[in-house]
């Protein structure tokens, strides 16, 4: 079960998500690190335990802005063992292959950004590719077929729920179950609401193979020793 801890970045800090309420999301205030730049939060959350990965949700240039470029290259410094799956607001397969451009980058490929489903499935086979399944309520956000064809999908998916998103809600267990009863032996990653190890163990139990956490990983919700309880 691998928990991947999530930076929110909005004009070239990390904001506190919460419902994908994203104009009103505010520079991060956490106990792990004084301030909310990019490196310094992501120092924080090393110190909680050593992820393998981040996943970077560039706000920006979800949003059709300027891309967080240096903070993102900071962070590729700073972390020269560290993989960063790379939420840009992938629109075209050009867009797509930037990301992978960069060695130790994964670019994921949102439902709620793609100009069209052939963006997602051009990289059905590569490795460095993840797909975002992207949902407000019980609307899905993209082309219909990315959810309704489960053979389009790369090997590893990511299902996003922005509603749950710092909501200490508890994950959609119910929409994970049911994504990853179609998966076909995929990589299924849940995205929105743990809050603690209880969660984490739920969605391990349930075949998940891993979670995109921020807050309570803030909170300390999912201490160190949680984490390495966990692991």
């Amino acid at each position: 079960m691998q928990i991947i801890p999530v930076l929110d970045i909005k004009d070239g800090v990390v904001v506190r998500g919460a419902g994908g309420d994203r104009a009103n999301y505010r520079p991060i205030v956490t106990p792990l690190v004084a301030g909310a730049e990019p490196v310094a939060v992501a120092k924080g959350l090393m110190s909680l335990a050593d992820f393998p990965a981040f996943y970077i949700a560039d706000l920006d240039a979800i949003e059709g802005r300027a891309p967080n470029a240096a903070a993102l290259a900071n962070l590729l410094e700073a972390f020269p063992q560290t993989q960063f799956w790379v939420d840009a607001g992938v629109r075209t397969r050009v867009d797509a292959e930037r990301i992978l451009a960069v060695p130790r980058q994964v670019a994921v490929i949102g439902s709620e950004s793609v100009d069209e489903a052939a963006v997602a499935t051009g990289f059905a086979g590569e490795s460095r590719a993840v797909l975002s399944l992207d949902f407000r309520g019980e609307t899905f956000l993209g082309p219909a077929e990315l959810l309704d064809d489960a053979a389009l999908w790369p090997q590893r998916v990511v299902v996003m729920t922005l509603a749950k998103v710092g909501s200490a809600a508890g994950p959609d267990l119910a929409r994970l179950a049911e994504i990853t009863g179609r998966a076909a032996g995929r990589a299924v990653y849940a995205a929105g609401g743990v809050r603690h190890g209880g969660d984490v163990e739920a969605l391990r139990d349930a075949g998940i193979a891993g979670a995109l956490v921020s807050t309570a990983l803030h909170d300390g919700r999912l201490s160190p020793a949680t984490l390495r309880g966990l692991a």
